[in-house]
């Protein structure tokens, strides 16, 4: 833990209550944009739609559409809930041997062996068909109700303006600016032209931005042309004709059979209570798992106490340590088994709640040149090690580490959750859960209450805010343990929100460190 840190500042941001619906989002910005098509009429679907487009143009280093992730909706009538499926797969002719492995640790995202020139990080080679925009279209064909340009209408008005950089846009830039230098487009976009990185204005009367009106243009072909035109329009052909320049071996093909598709959200009971969440090759399954074997467990008190944390921690690690050996896409069939988060709930009470992602920050860094589209790593997501469930293979679908989740507790009250983090998620999400179920905390308390991270595979990093003698007992009781700030960056514990809904009123948060997560009401 940095010595110059404050270790007096206290941080609140307090809970958003509304009848008429909200959005949480990472992004004010974005969660305006949503709100806002919740005042025209559109329900929580088409709040969804609109803000997963703004995200990636105002948020482009965590998702766009050059991406793809999860939906979970349960409508406000509904028994069940749905899951939307647009996550990444592998180019169907991908190259196993374009991936030596040559030793060592990566210090990416993920512990893998070094690939050789990190081809599974950086650039084409890294880079797995998109599912964003298929995703939001699949969503708007079975569940929305206005009109599919005008859900665009305001991401394409923000690419317009460009991305104003602020101080934490700068901090942001600043931590990729090296592999950002690598991609002509990618510096064009984001950086100087002597390469450094875009600085915030010192005062209110000067603003510097990205120019993103590359993407202003594609987003508004597909506002006007619908998601085709993206997997089998110009914009793909574009898209193919950059990523074959640069090495990768995708095809037009590739992008022409993708598919998003909609399954049944995985129901489990817990305790009386009910949890919905995404089935097959995400961190759902591995959720799951964790409340199994929570079932016989019950807190002693209304905070969690040292015995609870360690549980905590031997619990997710065996769920992950069962992940990590099991789950992959299998002979492409699907196996039971940095990101951004938003949840929307609209006057009815339909609830969603989305994961998003680029994989990385930045994705594989690379802008393609005729689009303005920063694109995802999503290959980094492969074992690069052969014979594992999910080692790296062409036309594979990507193991994900996203778990948007939506509850129903047994006093009938519901919430709608989830994080961006990496393998910093599920783990996040599970204690979060936890809070609101076995602890009965609302919204608000759940997200002041600190955490710890089980992400690592020999280090557990707690909260330095816990109680004394809390840490102090956690130390005797965990092999290895770290203490560590919740700050802005880097989120050591992710970066959740959630909402709530309580008879007809609703309520929002967001992680209180995340400078730009807001919350917006849906109310005039």
């Amino acid at each position: 833990m940095s010595r110059a840190a404050s270790q007096t500042m206290k941080i609140q941001k307090p809970v958003v209550v509304s009848e008429k619906g909200l959005v949480a989002s990472q992004n004010r910005i974005a969660s305006e944009i949503g709100a806002n098509i919740l005042r025209k009429g559109g329900n929580a679907i088409d709040s969804a739609i609109a803000t997963s487009f703004a995200l990636g143009v105002v948020e482009p280093w965590m998702s766009g559409i050059g991406g793809g992730g999860y939906m979970i909706i349960r409508r406000a009538n509904d028994e069940g809930a749905h899951v939307v499926d647009f996550g990444m797969r592998s180019p169907s002719m991908l190259k196993k041997e374009d991936y030596p492995v040559i030793g060592g640790k990566a210090n990416d995202l993920f512990p893998w062996p070094v690939v050789k020139d990190d081809a599974n990080v950086f650039g084409a080679k890294a880079i797995a068909i998109p599912g964003q925009v298929a995703g939001m279209a699949k969503a708007h064909e079975t569940f929305g109700s206005l009109p599919w340009a005008d859900l665009l209408a305001p991401a394409i008005i923000e690419a317009e303006e460009g991305l104003l950089v602020d101080w934490y846009a700068q901090l942001i830039l600043a931590s990729a600016a090296k592999g950002l230098a690598k991609f002509p487009a990618s510096r064009a976009v984001y950086l100087e032209e002597d390469g450094f990185p875009k600085a915030s204005a010192w005062t209110a009367l000067g603003q510097t931005r990205c120019d993103q009106s590359d993407l202003a243009t594609t987003l508004a072909t597909i506002a006007s042309q619908g998601a085709k035109a993206f997997y089998q329009g110009s914009i793909a052909q574009n898209m193919v004709d950059d990523l074959k320049a640069a090495g990768g071996h995708h095809s037009l093909q590739d992008f022409n059979d993708y598919r998003a598709q909609i399954v049944p959200a995985s129901e489990f009971r817990y305790k009386g209570h009910r949890i919905f969440g995404t089935p097959e090759i995400t961190a759902g399954p591995t959720l799951e798992r964790v409340f199994q074997w929570l079932k016989e467990w019950s807190p002693d008190g209304m905070r969690p106490s040292a015995e609870d944390f360690t549980t905590f921690d031997q619990v997710i690690r065996k769920a992950n340590q069962e992940r990590f050996e099991t789950m992959g896409d299998v002979a492409n069939e699907p196996v039971p088994g940095c990101t951004t988060h938003f949840n929307i709930v609209d006057e009815e009470g339909t609830m969603v709640s989305v994961t998003q992602t680029l994989l990385s920050i930045f994705g594989s860094r690379m802008t393609l040149p005729s689009s303005g589209v920063l694109m995802n790593n999503g290959i980094m997501w492969f074992d690069p090690e052969s014979g594992k469930p999910n080692s790296i293979g062409p036309n594979k679908r990507c193991l994900s580490n996203m778990c948007p989740t939506l509850l129903e507790r047994s006093d009938g009250t519901r919430f709608g959750l989830g994080a961006a983090g990496g393998r910093k998620i599920m783990p996040a999400v599970a204690q979060l859960i936890s809070y609101l179920l076995d602890f009965g905390m609302d919204a608000n308390t759940a997200m002041h209450e600190p955490r710890i991270d089980v992400s690592l595979s020999e280090t557990t990093i707690i909260d330095h805010t816990l109680p004394e003698p809390i840490r102090t007992a956690l130390k005797q009781k965990l092999p290895s343990m770290t203490e560590a700030p919740r700050t802005v960056y880097p989120y050591h514990f992710a970066c959740p929100s959630i909402i709530e809904r309580n008879g007809t009123m609703n309520a929002g948060t967001t992680e209180i460190m995340a400078p730009w997560a807001d919350t917006v009401s849906a109310e005039s």
